[in-house]
């Protein structure tokens, strides 16, 4: 077993991941006392609730004025990426733009004509109070998600607008179905999108599979999670989703695997990484690597001696396309079939998750799930506890002073 190491800052871990870490359920849960295992577990659940807290909140008064000019997802991190999700369910045929806004306040172009939804799971973060303030002060239509009696709902109660509580019981990254289906059920107020009740009970349904799949108690030979956090460790991934829906999934993987694992990543579309990034696979860290590679060696020291790429690629055939769209969904998956070929041409480990599912919902619960999951096993297989993470509440600290009267 590789011996820890202690930071200045107070840091443990190792450096080289512990495969046997995985197999002990009662150490695992032991290093797990945030319990991010038990949060990720409750996707499904997140589902079913955060949909009644929707309907119970009076999204109708959206729909009064009729179809707006466009909607503005405001929020950061994982709140933020719930206007990824609108924007990729509702798909292209959507009739008004879907646009994320991830900083402070609103694009200067919002207006009486517009709906602005802000999105944070505490409630303040400042980024979704400062949209939501000047949502109101412009005279947009509103809509707030987030802890209830917070300051983002008094502020949504003074405009006199829907707020739909999602309670906060695990960090954001945890929470993202909690956050996505009030953000896609106000825009199918709006008429924007089409989710229907069928469409929540699949995605609830494959999410509780992919967590029993995925539970600590599972070994790690019929455990998707545990194989695919093994098969990344000590790596540099690179995480290409082959469709706008994938690439949602993709980048959702790199921010579990940043947040929880503490791993540099690579993520985006493969069409893009097509046009430039693919070279990477030529690099020092592929093929090159991969060339010098020692059939002699002792495997486990030369895995630790030299950093490789590993590749993840997230697949997504299409959802019954129609007729126009089926020549995008072709090129779709022959690049993707381009990019495993050259992987293994040069000798670079490919990993594949490919959707499932029948509604484009499910089919992103299906890119997510296994992810998620294999983001908290590569902490825990290098003894790192994936729910703190002492660099986050340090950079608020840093970043928002105490006010000098306070000091």
């Amino acid at each position: 077993m590789a011996s820890p190491d202690e930071g200045t800052a107070g840091l443990t871990g190792r450096r080289v991941a512990d495969e046997s870490l995985l197999e002990d359920e009662k150490a695992m849960l032991a290093n797990d006392p945030g319990g991010m295992l038990r949060a990720t577990a409750s996707a499904g659940a997140q589902v079913r609730e955060s949909a009644a807290l929707a309907a119970e909140a009076n999204l109708s008064l959206l729909a009064d004025e009729g179809r707006p000019r466009a909607v503005v997802v405001a929020g950061i991190g994982t709140a933020g990426l719930t206007g990824n999700i609108l924007a990729t369910v509702a798909g292209p045929r959507c009739p008004v733009p879907v646009i994320g806004h991830r900083s402070a306040g609103v694009p200067g172009w919002v207006g009486a004509a517009d709906v602005v939804i802000a999105v944070s799971a505490s409630g303040r973060s400042p980024e979704a109070l400062a949209a939501a303030d000047a949502a109101a002060r412009r005279g947009a239509r509103l809509v707030a998600i987030g802890n209830p009696d917070s300051e983002l709902q008094a502020m949504a109660e003074r405009a006199r607008a829907p707020f739909i509580p999602v309670p906060r019981r695990a960090p954001a990254r945890a929470s993202l179905w909690g956050l996505a289906v009030p953000v896609l059920l106000a825009a199918r107020s709006l008429g924007l999108v089409k989710v229907n009740e069928a469409d929540l009970a699949e995605t609830a349904a494959r999410l509780d599979a992919d967590a029993e799949r995925c539970r600590p108690g599972a070994e790690s030979f019929v455990n998707p999670a545990k194989s695919l956090a093994l098969g990344l460790a000590g790596s540099v991934p690179i995480v290409w989703g082959s469709s706008p829906l994938a690439t949602v999934a993709a980048r959702r993987f790199a921010d579990t695997l940043a947040a929880n694992a503490r791993y540099p990543v690579m993520a985006g579309a493969l069409g893009e990484a097509g046009r430039g990034r693919v070279g990477l696979l030529d690099g020092p860290f592929g093929g090159l690597a991969e060339s010098s590679r020692d059939i002699f060696a002792d495997p486990d020291e030369q895995e630790q001696a030299t950093t490789r790429l590993r590749l993840v690629v997230l697949r997504d055939g299409g959802l019954n396309p129609e007729e126009e769209a089926d020549e995008p969904v072709a090129v779709e998956e022959r690049r993707a079939d381009a990019v495993q070929t050259l992987a293994e041409r040069r000798g670079v480990r490919c990993d594949v998750v490919t959707a499932e599912g029948g509604s484009a919902l499910e089919r992103l619960a299906s890119l997510t799930a296994v992810p998620d999951f294999a983001s908290i096993y590569l902490a825990l297989a290098h003894g790192l506890d994936p729910m703190a993470v002492p660099a986050i509440n340090e950079m608020k600290e840093l970043s928002n002073p105490m006010p000098e009267a306070l000091q």
